[in-house]
């Protein structure tokens, strides 16, 4: 199976237990048809750079997934169907990165810096 990273948006007026519940809809989606979740992250509520669909901010979600093909292209089909989605982006990597993304750390950094003044 491949190895595949999936990050998308949902609508600003979502609360944060619905939008984590879409995560697990879509980890469920890939389990369904023989793919597993490695790791998945909510980043929480962002704002955009540019309005879509009329919102200037949505739900940032992330997920790791070793899988195959099929039931990636299924999972993408279901989120680009469903209305609370706004963007998928879906990349093929070689290996999976160790530890926390890119995202949290800087956000881990961030609350670090906080805490020292």
């Amino acid at each position: 199976m491949a190895l595949y990273e999936h990050t998308f948006i949902a609508r600003q007026d979502l609360s944060n237990a619905q939008a984590e519940s879409l995560i697990e809809h879509f980890g469920a989606v890939l389990t369904d048809n023989g793919g597993k979740v490695v790791e998945n992250e909510y980043w929480g509520l962002k704002t955009m750079a540019y309005k879509i669909n009329k919102n200037r901010k949505g739900h940032y979600a992330f997920l790791r997934t070793d899988a195959p093909a099929p039931a990636v292209a299924e999972m993408e089909r279901l989120m680009r169907l469903h209305d609370d989605v706004m963007r998928v982006l879906t990349i093929k990597v070689d290996e999976h990165e160790e530890g926390p993304s890119v995202v949290i750390q800087a956000k881990n950094s961030r609350d670090e810096r906080r805490r020292e003044r």
